[in-house]
């Protein structure tokens, strides 16, 4: 008697990746994850590879993953998929500080973010 196998947290026809731990606020990082939403993969890469956010990297390297999941763990065909959620967590909070006058502190946070990114295959229409 062993442990029942874990269900898949997906659909059959999806994969998904997670990034983690991103240096930036999430609201920066969901106007990027916005660019991409519901976007065919390919024109997602190519929306990002040209975009000038500088967290644009970081996205495209998590959308890659979510397309390489696909590919290799769940034998999905990639001209077939598209960016079918994206979406964007808060993370821990660094809490900076600088002096300022007559004695009183400055708070400075510096967040960091997390991003979901689920790619699902659909079938084209003729």
């Amino acid at each position: 008697m062993s442990k029942e196998k874990n269900p898949r947290r997906v659909a059959d026809n999806e994969a998904m990746a997670k990034l983690r731990m991103l240096r930036t606020s999430p609201q920066k990082l969901n106007l990027v994850a916005a660019l991409i939403r519901g976007k065919k993969v390919d024109k997602a890469l190519s929306d990002l590879t040209f975009s000038k956010k500088r967290i644009a990297d970081d996205v495209k390297k998590c959308l890659q993953s979510a397309i390489a999941n696909a590919e290799n763990n769940h034998n999905l065909d990639v001209d077939e998929l598209i960016v079918a959620e994206a979406w964007v967590g808060k993370n821990l909070t660094m809490k900076r500080g600088r002096p300022r006058a007559r004695g009183r502190f400055g708070r400075i946070t510096k967040p960091f973010a997390e991003l979901t990114i689920k790619v699902r295959q659909v079938e084209e229409q003729a």
